[in-house]
């Protein structure tokens, strides 16, 4: 499967990336949240009788208790098709654990009892993030158990903690709710997913990727262009060409002369904008947003107007979904008006 390049502020990892359809439309359910029930949280399942542990079910996932085709293990090698595909037809909810959080061993069992009583309207992908511990990385999971969903190729985070399955109950009404307003309104069959065909790809948009594989940035860079020149409206190649020439402002940078120069030149714009692309690059992205406000917010004429641009360039590059795209467009509102 072809590699893109990863949206700045997604960890990186020495694996395959995920995709960047599945990280431009970030969707919060963090709204919903629930105001805490009186309902109980589900307690700890009990040792089965064969005397092994707790919550260790047939799949020997030793978190599980229900064996079904509608929960299954997913990995770094298979979540393209285990859950980014899939999610295209059916939401995907993803349940991060590991065999030595006994939390994770409260909830997954409700996780996988919820799933069989929708009926196939989600599927349950299980990732032991001890197993699997870049994709964990590229999820940005610090604690366990963590709860997230992918619906048509966009990641939905819903929630962390074991909570009480009151409350699971209503992220996964919110969840179906979301899914259906985007038209993923598939019923899982049963079977366990397997590798869906990749759709044919514009021979021009391969080659640039090609490119951009070969670690041949200018290359790249100009195929994407050409891409753009024959179809101006192919968002694809315009998000793809932003972060390749992202990569390539940044690559020959030495960190510490450009945070000396930014530090030393603050009316500088190229020096504050060589210091903020180099912070997006390396997913410090509220750093370099906040560091162009503030110079906007000191300088005028058309120096003022370059940081501007560039900043435009920050939001168009992470996307209108991402919630730092408004935080940042606020602040620059404010300094500008």
């Amino acid at each position: 499967m072809r590699q893109r390049p990863q949206l700045p502020g997604m960890a990186a990892g020495g694996g395959a990336g995920l995709p960047a359809s599945a990280l431009r439309g970030v969707v919060d359910l963090g709204a919903l949240a629930a105001k805490p029930q009186a309902t109980a949280a589900a307690p700890a399942p009990a040792a089965p009788a064969d005397g092994g542990a707790p919550g260790s079910g047939p799949a020997g996932d030793g978190t599980g208790s229900i064996a079904s085709p509608l929960v299954f293990d997913t990995s770094d090698a298979t979540f393209d098709a285990d859950v980014i595909e899939r999610s295209m037809t059916v939401p995907v909810v993803i349940d991060f654990w590991a065999e030595w959080c006994g939390p994770c061993k409260q909830l997954s069992p409700v996780l996988e009892r919820l799933t069989e009583e929708y009926g196939g309207r989600f599927v349950l992908a299980k990732l032991d993030v001890d197993a699997n511990p870049l994709l964990a990385q590229e999820f940005g999971i610090q604690s366990i158990p963590m709860v997230m969903a992918v619906v048509g190729g966009r990641l939905v985070p819903l929630f962390p903690g074991a909570v009480p399955e009151a409350q699971v109950r209503r992220y996964l009404d919110e969840l179906l709710r979301l899914a259906a307003e985007n038209g993923v309104t598939g019923t899982a069959d049963g079977q366990a997913p397997a590798e869906l065909p990749e759709p044919p790809m514009d021979p021009a948009l391969a080659a640039a990727y090609t490119a951009l594989e070969d670690n041949d940035l200018d290359g790249a860079a100009q195929a994407f262009r050409d891409v753009l020149a024959a179809n101006p409206g192919d968002t694809e190649a315009k998000l793809a060409l932003a972060q390749v020439e992202l990569m390539l402002n940044t690559r020959d940078l030495d960190a510490g002369q450009v945070q000396a120069d930014a530090e030393a030149k603050p009316d500088d714009a190229a020096a504050q904008i060589a210091a903020a692309e180099l912070d997006l690059s390396t997913g410090r992205v509220e750093q370099a947003i906040d560091r162009l406000v503030a110079f906007v917010a000191r300088s005028a004429g058309a120096e003022r107007d370059v940081a501007r641009v560039k900043l435009l360039d920050f939001f168009e590059l992470l996307g209108p979904e991402d919630p730092r795209t408004a935080v940042g467009r606020r602040k620059l509102t404010s300094v500008l008006f």
